[in-house]
């Protein structure tokens, strides 16, 4: 058995920062792990001190209903940093999660000892701060030592505030190498796929469009059309039993299989989030829809200072994919939008404006697991 050098404390809190969890993990076999994660940290040797369900919650309203499980499972994290006593903790996106569990191990006699010690905190995923809430990059500042970004733009916004700020790749990229978009010319079957997110609150939103969307498509005369939605461990029994009544029921997948889903795809219809940087990288011609509590949308309409939500259409400072958030993503529109990606002008047009951005998502020195594990490495051994 290999002699564990390092004993780092990582924490996830939903399925992007688990993937990538398992993967930094398998870049260190030197390091000894503990902390909280879901199935892919799991598979990769970690512990999970409890469910990584339990802080898959997002916006405003969510959050406060789900207060009291989140306060306990902050204060069991922050005392199990300090019983551990970890070379580095390690938390991947989750901000609010990661920054509440930090605060309290900074403000508490004996975590003020570990970090006198040599106890240093690294984050992975920088806030968007140049789209809304630029008062975080120097909050950030003030609670980690180090930061892990995806893109070089982002750098400056961090290190003015001598935030130590390095850029590694957007790490889904790593996965995509080698995936070929499939225009299915030679393929009667025409897969369109469904993703309702990866929290409770959005997907119980999205299901009924979903529904809608499935069942209109079908009845105004769209055969030869498959219906797959690839599910995550966090709502897959939630979306298992909402398709039980449809007429037309979509192929479950798990989450694993999406890769492959993904690039076979004819269309794709997602949730906001991660998911459409992955579509985006495969050159999935896509349709982003999102509906959030009312006062959440009320906030973030104030907040936000760019025009869109899709990674994609950010980079590229225009609309490539098809957005439709809160009343807008409605049965009509999304219908409206397959139609027009059925033409194959619409459609040569979207994946001609996608490999535009193909330079952003990838770096030539190293895949972003690859870096990140180099670099906690690097600043472990120089302790």
């Amino acid at each position: 058995m290999q002699n564990k050098n390092f004993r780092i404390f990582i924490i996830a809190g939903e399925v992007s920062g688990d993937v990538l969890g398992a993967r930094i993990m398998r870049e260190m076999p030197d390091a000894e792990f503990v902390g909280v994660g879901g199935e892919n940290m799991i598979s990769a040797g970690l512990s999970s001190l409890f469910p990584m369900s339990d802080l898959a919650v997002m916006g405003i309203m969510e959050v406060a209903a789900h207060l009291k499980t989140l306060t306990r499972r902050i204060r069991q994290t922050a005392e199990a940093i300090i019983t551990y006593k970890p070379d580095i903790v390690l938390t991947i996106d989750a901000p609010g999660f990661a920054k509440s569990v930090i605060k309290q191990v900074r403000k508490s006699p004996q975590g003020a000892d570990l970090i006198s010690r040599g106890l240093r905190f690294h984050h992975v995923v920088a806030p968007q701060v140049w789209a809304w809430r630029s008062g975080r990059a120097k909050k950030y500042a003030k609670i980690f030592d180090k930061l892990y970004a995806f893109f070089d733009f982002e750098i400056p916004y961090f290190t003015k505030f001598g935030l130590d700020t390095v850029a590694v790749g957007h790490p889904i990229a790593d996965s995509l190498l080698g995936k070929k978009f499939n225009n299915h010319k030679l393929n009667s079957e025409k897969i369109i796929t469904l993703v309702p997110g990866s929290r409770m609150s959005e997907v119980k939103r999205l299901m009924p469009v979903f529904h809608d969307v499935v069942h209109q498509l079908v009845a105004n005369g769209y055969i030869g059309y498959k219906f797959v939605i690839p599910t995550v461990e966090t709502t897959a029994d939630y979306v298992k039993n909402s398709i039980k009544n449809w007429k037309v029921k979509p192929e479950l997948v798990n989450a694993s299989q999406r890769y492959d889903v993904y690039a076979k795809s004819y269309i794709a219809i997602v949730a906001s989030g991660t998911v459409s940087a992955e579509l985006a990288m495969l050159h999935i011609p896509t349709i982003v829809v999102y509906k959030m509590n009312p006062i959440t949308i009320w906030f973030a309409r104030r907040w936000i200072k760019v025009n869109w939500v899709s990674l994609v259409n950010i980079l590229l400072n225009k609309s490539v994919y098809p957005e439709y958030l809160g009343a807008a993503a409605n049965t009509e529109n999304i219908l409206n939008a397959v139609q027009q990606l059925t033409i194959p002008s619409v459609r040569d047009k979207m994946v001609a404006e996608l490999k535009k951005a193909d330079p952003m998502w990838y770096r030539s020195d190293g895949a972003p697991a690859a870096l990140v594990a180099e670099s906690i490495r690097s600043a472990l051994l120089k302790k």
